[in-house]
């Protein structure tokens, strides 16, 4: 059997949006303890966002030509620890059940991410790092309450969730460009060496949305998982506002 129809058989074939009051109640005192655990995780790892360890600076700056499969590995490597990506494409794919559909969401997050990622570092475009964090992780907020179905109870209209998950890519994309920036890259093999680099995260993304939807195969099959859905989307949006929070206060403390 293929990746492809494997992933199929355990993603399912329907398509689901949560709607707000289909939640069971939960325990608020449970709830309150889970989230608070969630902030205090997300404030020890929120300052690896976009991060790059020190061995892979040292690289990126000592580099010069082309170095085509490190600069793979390193795009790849980046994807799948970029915990900031890997909470925006779970929330994507927390109620696509068709392949079809996971497919051409992922495809406007990969296009997005691959423009402003090339066009950030290839340009030299100059933004604050901080205020693009505080988008990404407004992007994880917004799709947190698009699942739960937030904007539909609150204002009575659906937004072209197709739209805002490309735009949201562009964000991403910058996000990492602005943090490739901090580095003295070499011109010489600049533009191959990104264009691998680009080539790799969208392998890694691949690889972690693999994963997300073999583990959230089995998770639907459960009897608990249309229990532990707004509490999985809670816990999601709360990590998005403890990334703004933290990002914007770097901005106006630096």
């Amino acid at each position: 059997m293929s990746t492809a129809s494997l992933l199929s058989t355990l993603a399912g074939d329907t398509d689901l949006r949560v709607q707000w009051n289909t939640f069971p109640s939960i325990n608020k005192r449970t709830a309150l303890s889970t989230l608070a655990i969630a902030a205090l995780c997300m404030l020890s790892s929120v300052a690896l966002a976009h991060g790059v360890t020190g061995s892979d600076q040292e690289f990126l700056e000592r580099n010069s030509g082309r170095n085509l499969i490190v600069f793979t590995y390193l795009g790849a490597k980046h994807m799948v620890t970029g915990y900031d990506h890997l909470l925006f494409l779970f929330g994507v794919v927390f109620f696509l059940y068709r392949m079809r559909d996971v497919g051409i969401y992922v495809t406007l997050f990969a296009i997005g991410h691959s423009i402003t990622l090339l066009a950030g570092v290839l340009g030299g475009w100059h933004v604050n790092a901080y205020l693009i964090d505080a988008i990404i992780g407004l992007s994880v907020v917004y799709k947190a309450l698009d699942n739960l179905g937030a904007f539909k109870r609150w204002f009575g209209v659906q937004p072209d969730t197709k739209a805002a998950v490309l735009i949201f890519g562009l964000f991403h994309g910058l996000g990492l460009a602005t943090k490739l920036q901090d580095f003295a890259l070499s011109g010489d093999g600049l533009v191959p060496n990104m264009l691998a680099f680009n080539l790799g995260v969208e392998i890694g993304q691949l690889l972690a949305l693999a994963g997300i939807l073999i583990a959230m195969g089995f998770w639907r099959r459960s009897a608990g998982f249309h229990r532990h859905a707004f509490a999985a989307n809670t816990l999601l949006m709360t990590a998005g506002f403890v990334l703004i929070g933290y990002q914007l206060t770097g901005f106006f403390v630096s």
